[in-house]
C-alpha cells in the first residue's frame, strides 16, 4: 500500500510554509535572504524578523506586527499582507482537507468554507473586477503549487466519470472497489472530487486498509443519503460519520472547482485541491495522472476528459503517452461511442499500445498495468 509523500518533502527549499520552517531556518542559517514565506502568522515572531536579515525576501500573506513589517521593507523585501474578510486564503502552502473545507457543516453546509468560498465567487465573478480575479488566480496558482509538491514521485492514476452515479447503485460500489483496488497496487487515486463516481473512488481508495466488511457496511450507510440534493448537509454528513468510525483510511485526491458551486466536494480525499478555473482544474487533474486514466460511464463531462486526455498522447506532448482504460463496452461504442474514434485516432501511433477498452471495472486495474508495461 502506497503511502503519499510527505508534504513538504520536495518544495524548493527556500520556501517556507511552516512556523516549524521558520524556525528551523533561523536557527539553521541565521538568515531569511532571499526566502519565500507563504502564509504564516509571524505574530508571534517580531523578536525574530527584527534581527534577521530578510533582503530580497519575499512574505506573502504572512500575519505579522507593523514594527515588523516597516523593518523587513526596509530591508528590500517584498511583503504582501493578508487579504481580509476573505472565505479563503490565496497565499496557501497546502491543499485543503476535507475537516478544514466542512467546517462547521454542523450548523448547515451553508456556513462552511466551501459554501462561502462559493459564495464568494457568485457574488464577484460578474462584476469584472481584476482584483478579485487576482485573488482567484493567485489562489489557484498556490493549490497547483502545494498539489505539485504533495504527489511528488507518486503513481497517480486519474479516475473519471459521472457526477451522478448515485450512492446504494451496483455502479457506485464498483467504482468504489475499482478505487480500493488501485490503493492496494500502489497507486495514488486522483479524481475530480465531486460526488457520483469521483466519490466512489475516494471512498474505495479511504477503505484500502480495511476488510471488506467495512466497504459493505459504509455502502449502506451512505445509501440513506443517496444524492447531494436536496441537502448536502445531510449528504456530506454521512461520509464524515464513516469517516469518523474508520480513521486513518487510505490517502487520494480529490481535484473539485467551484465553478461547479451547485456540486460539494466529497469527504472521501484525504487532500483536496479545489479550484477557482475549471479550464485549470480539468488540465492539472490530466497532467498529474501520470500512471493512466480510467473512464467509467459518464456525459459530456467525460467525453471532454477522454479527448483532453488523448490529444496529448497523439501528440506526445506531455512525453510518453500514458494508459487510457475506458469501462463498459455498451455505453463506449453505442450510447456514447467515443471508443471508435480514439481507436481511430491512436491507430499506428504509439498511443495505440497504451489504450484500452473493458467491460467491468474489475478488470480495469490490470489494464491499467498492462498498458503500463509493470
Amino acid at each position: 500500500m502506497q503511502t503519499m509523500p510527505a508534504h513538504a518533502a520536495h518544495h524548493d527549499d527556500r520556501e517556507i510554509e511552516t512556523l516549524e520552517e521558520f524556525d528551523a531556518t533561523v536557527s539553521a542559517r541565521g538568515t531569511l535572504a532571499g526566502y519565500r514565506v507563504q502564509a504564516v502568522d509571524l505574530t508571534d515572531r517580531t523578536r525574530e524578523l527584527l534581527s534577521t536579515d530578510t533582503a530580497a525576501a519575499v512574505f506573502l500573506g504572512c500575519a505579522m506586527r507593523e514594527e515588523a513589517a516597516a523593518k523587513i521593507r526596509a530591508d528590500g523585501a517584498l511583503v504582501f499582507p493578508p487579504v481580509p474578510d476573505l472565505p479563503f486564503d490565496p497565499y496557501r502552502g497546502v491543499v485543503y482537507s476535507p475537516d478544514e473545507l466542512f467546517t462547521s457543516l454542523a450548523d448547515g453546509y451553508e456556513a462552511t468554507p466551501d459554501a462561502r468560498a462559493y459564495a464568494w465567487f457568485q457574488r464577484t465573478k460578474a462584476d469584472g473586477d481584476i482584483y478579485a480575479s487576482m485573488l482567484r488566480a493567485v489562489h489557484d496558482d498556490s493549490v497547483s503549487d502545494a498539489l505539485d509538491e504533495l504527489l511528488s514521485g507518486a503513481r497517480v492514476v486519474g479516475v473519471m466519470g459521472g457526477h451522478a452515479m448515485a450512492r446504494g447503485t451496483e455502479e457506485y460500489a464498483g467504482a468504489a472497489r475499482l478505487g480500493r483496488e488501485l490503493a492496494r497496487a500502489g497507486f495514488t487515486v486522483a479524481t475530480g472530487g465531486g460526488p457520483g463516481a469521483m466519490e466512489a473512488a475516494n471512498l474505495g481508495a479511504h477503505a484500502a486498509p480495511f476488510d471488506d466488511e467495512m466497504l459493505t457496511e459504509s455502502l449502506e450507510l451512505l445509501a440513506k443519503a443517496p444524492h447531494f440534493t436536496p441537502s448536502i448537509t445531510q449528504w456530506a454528513s454521512a461520509a464524515f460519520e464513516i469517516r469518523t468510525r474508520w480513521p486513518q483510511g487510505g490517502r487520494s485526491v480529490g481535484i473539485p472547482t467551484w465553478f461547479y458551486g451547485h456540486e460539494p466536494p466529497n469527504a472521501f480525499a484525504s487532500h483536496i485541491a479545489k479550484y477557482f478555473a475549471n479550464a485549470t482544474r480539468e488540465d492539472g487533474l490530466l497532467a498529474r495522472s501520470t500512471a493512466g486514466v480510467v473512464f467509467l460511464p459518464g456525459a459530456a463531462g467525460t467525453v471532454q476528459e477522454i479527448f483532453d486526455n488523448a490529444t496529448p498522447n497523439y501528440y506526445e506532448s506531455r512525453g510518453e503517452p500514458t494508459p487510457m482504460v475506458l469501462v463498459n463496452r455498451t455505453h463506449w461504442t453505442e450510447e456514447l461511442p467515443t471508443w471508435p474514434l480514439l481507436r481511430s485516432l491512436a491507430r499506428g501511433r504509439s498511443m495505440e499500445e497504451r489504450i484500452a477498452l473493458v467491460e467491468r471495472i474489475e478488470e480495469a486495474p490490470e489494464a491499467l498495468k498492462r498498458l503500463g508495461g509493470q
